[in-house]
């Protein structure tokens, strides 16, 4: 796993081996960031990172010095070694919160974001459910994304915010955009 670009791109990441995770391919985040490259300026967003798992993506995006990345994972290791990495690079930018990804999304948030990302377990029940828990809840703010990886059998193509999706291998990537 390698960060990107940004202040520690060719920086490679090395999470211990028995983290719960199927991390985000190098192949497909790096095609997720240049779709990312023409849509938005990274140094002017508060991203919210769900099911953050070994922090891929919270570190590439406190690498491209996003404001703020808020990262969130409900395993303990998972959020002790994004804590750790972040500290050991100076990523002040990212902070970590452990919680349970549905419980934290019901209650209104502190701030509205404006990327959200997320990477659920593939065999998670209710990702179906994410953009309307997170846009009935007003977690993100006006023309603000939602990014939810996921696998090709769910299909968002219906819901009224959706804006596009891209596939690379079996990582799939719906956007949302409420205008």
């Amino acid at each position: 796993m390698r960060i990107i670009s940004g202040l520690h791109k060719g920086r490679r990441i090395n999470p211990p081996k028995n983290l719960p995770v199927r991390p985000t391919t190098d192949m497909a985040k790096e095609g997720l960031f240049n779709i990312l490259n023409n849509l938005i300026d990274f140094t002017e967003i508060n991203v919210l990172d769900l099911f953050a798992g070994t922090g891929s993506v919270s570190l590439e995006f406190g690498s491209r010095e996003a404001l703020s990345v808020t990262s969130v994972d409900l395993n303990f290791k998972c959020v002790e070694f994004i804590r750790k990495t972040a500290g050991d690079l100076g990523m002040k930018n990212v902070i970590v919160r452990r919680a349970e990804v549905f419980n934290f999304l019901k209650r209104p948030p502190k701030q509205p974001y404006d990327l959200i990302f997320s990477d659920a377990p593939y065999d998670m029940d209710g990702v179906e459910m994410l953009p309307d828990l997170i846009y009935d809840k007003n977690w993100l703010n006006k023309n603000a994304r939602l990014i939810i990886e996921h696998p090709r059998e769910i299909d968002f193509t219906r819901h009224k915010y959706f804006e596009q999706l891209r596939s690379y291998g079996k990582v799939n990537f719906s956007f949302f955009k409420q205008v």
